[in-house]
């Protein structure tokens, strides 16, 4: 885990950007191992870059072992590991919260954790968007809609509430868990944080925060490649969207920082220190 790089130009880096989501994808079990991926030019398509991008990114990913090429034509995943199951129970539940901003790679990463832990993944989106949408249908809105003055005020903290109770019900049956989700105005609210942190103190369980950074560009080549229809605000004016944010956000409190930009480390070699972190009992 490291501080945030300087932020890439797309064409310094694409390949990358290619070859990380990918990696990540196979090492959170969305890609799976023995799985065919598409073809250079369908995945050339999908990312809308070009052929020569994604066999650079596919030389990466082939030279690090996880993907073996079975023809001319055909390559497939390789990650035998994927099917050793882990199971680490705790004394002490531990907590951690994984927040960033959309695109960022905090689900690939609370993925990556939960499967070399066995703890549960709890994801906002996971567990909250069927309703969500249904509501927002019947307050006559868009299911897609995230920025509206009624979703922030009538949906979106029952969203929150949610996720919690979903957490801290693992953590009353004694179990650690993973809980992913924007958090960004949580993780700016120092008295949020506290009230939190005392919360989970109450069942014997200890919180951890984390913060997932990406740079613009790699965020807006994730967010474009997994195409889901509420991001089709933020990429109608990207611009405008990255105006909006502040990427030097970090939480109010002690917290552990992920770099999910192409120049930093591989996401599962940071998940697997944040891990010893957490197990090791050290603070962030």
């Amino acid at each position: 885990m490291t501080s945030p790089e300087p932020r890439l130009s797309r064409s310094e880096a694409l390949h990358l950007q290619v070859a990380r989501k990918l990696r990540n994808d196979i090492g959170a079990g969305i890609l799976r191992d023995g799985e065919t991926l598409p073809s250079t030019r369908e995945l050339a398509k999908q990312w809308d870059v070009s052929v020569f991008t994604i066999t650079e990114a596919m030389r990466v990913l082939t030279d690090e072992g996880l993907v073996v090429s079975k023809s001319r034509s055909k390559r497939v995943v390789h990650a035998p590991d994927q099917n050793r199951r882990n199971e680490i129970r705790l004394p002490q539940p531990q907590v951690i919260f994984v927040g960033g901003y959309a695109g960022s790679g905090k689900t690939e990463l609370g993925r990556i954790l939960a499967k070399e832990t066995g703890w549960p993944m709890l994801d906002k989106d996971t567990l909250t968007r069927p309703v969500v949408e249904a509501a927002l249908e019947i307050l006559g809105l868009s299911p897609n809609d995230r920025e509206s003055e009624r979703y922030l005020t009538l949906i979106r903290p029952r969203e929150y509430e949610s996720l919690m109770a979903a957490a801290l019900e693992n953590v009353g049956c004694g179990n650690s868990a993973i809980v992913t989700a924007p958090f960004i105005r949580e993780f700016n609210d120092a008295s949020w944080i506290s009230r939190t942190q005392a919360m989970f103190a109450g069942l014997k369980a200890v919180t951890t925060l984390v913060w997932v950074y990406c740079d613009a560009d790699s965020m807006n080549g994730y967010i474009r490649q997994r195409g889901a229809a509420r991001d089709g605000a933020k990429l109608a004016d990207w611009p405008g969207y990255v105006a909006s944010i502040n990427l030097d956000f970090r939480p109010s409190a002690p917290h552990i920082v992920v770099n999910n930009c192409t120049s930093g480390e591989p996401l599962q070699s940071q998940a697997a220190e944040l891990i010893k972190t957490v197990l090791g009992g050290e603070q962030p």
